[in-house]
């Protein structure tokens, strides 16, 4: 088998995200300034003077003088004498993802039930950039090269969650993603052209499922389904994993495609419940 460059990220996701654009049109160098600011204050540096915000983000003192007053005026940050530190307000900023984390708790149980039923893997992910980023996993036998966990990143492209989870996205979005991704072989199966790759998604979405036979993984099979919040924006992705040899991709539809979908219909309804996940 080949293997595919997974990679481990910190835990849930909650590292600095990966950016796919960092130029064009859409990408708003202020916003990325003013966040720069923001994280630029941590537990080594509680308070900061102008001079040592300009020197940890590498603005000038005149920008960074314009964003910590900012910051000042819209509450998110005090000033005393030459020193500015962040308020409590910050938080607000952060309490949407921190809410988001109940998905892990939340998916885990049916991913348990639903293993048992398939006696197959069962993972949960996130889209983070160009990659995918597991948050949620029951195993069943090691089926891959690369050990799976928690925090593993793979490429969107490549898996059938990360395809569910960019056949949710906008055309706007999918056009600055092309044109930024790089798509590699990495096995002779995966899909590397971007029409194809386009039209597979266009299928995705209308179908609601994603299934890729051995495009990550050679003997590597799976299905994916989306997860919603309560405004039925697709927020995340399930799937069930299987070895070539014990699955064909007919019985990937016809046996594990219902118990996935109903799994996932269940875990929208209990994000519903408990307020949502929002990301």
């Amino acid at each position: 088998m080949n293997e595919p460059g997974a990679r481990e990220g910190d835990g849930l996701g909650v590292a600095e995200p990966e950016r796919v654009f960092r130029t064009g049109p859409e990408f708003v160098r202020s916003l990325e300034r003013g966040l720069a600011v923001i994280r630029a204050f941590n537990a080594d540096n509680p308070e900061l003077t102008l001079s040592g915000v300009a020197r940890i983000t590498g603005l000038t003192r005149a920008a960074a003088r314009r964003f910590l007053h900012t910051l000042v005026n819209l509450g998110y940050m005090r000033s005393e004498g030459n020193k500015f530190a962040l308020r409590p307000k910050i938080l607000e900023l952060g309490y949407a993802y921190l809410s988001s984390l109940s998905l892990p708790e939340v998916a885990m149980p049916h991913l348990e039930q639903l293993v048992e039923k398939v006696r197959e893997s069962s993972s949960v992910c996130v889209l983070d950039g160009d990659e995918v980023v597991y948050v949620a996993r029951v195993p069943t036998k090691r089926i891959m090269t690369v050990a799976i966990s928690v925090g593993t990143r793979f490429p969107a492209f490549a898996t059938s969650m990360g395809r569910v989870l960019l056949a949710a996205q906008g055309e706007q979005w999918l056009d600055g993603y092309f044109a930024s991704v790089k798509l590699r072989k990495l096995t002779p199966y995966t899909i590397v052209e971007p029409d194809a790759l386009r039209a597979e998604l266009q299928r995705i979405q209308a179908q609601g499922w994603a299934l890729v036979d051995q495009e990550l993984e050679e003997g590597l099979r799976s299905i994916a389904a989306p997860i919603h919040d309560r405004d039925g924006r697709v927020i995340a992705a399930m799937n069930v994993s299987a070895h070539a040899s014990r699955r064909s991709v007919s019985d990937m539809t016809q046996t594990l495609l219902q118990p996935l979908l109903h799994t996932a219909c269940l875990i929208d309804a209990d994000l519903c419940s408990t307020g949502g996940m929002h990301i």
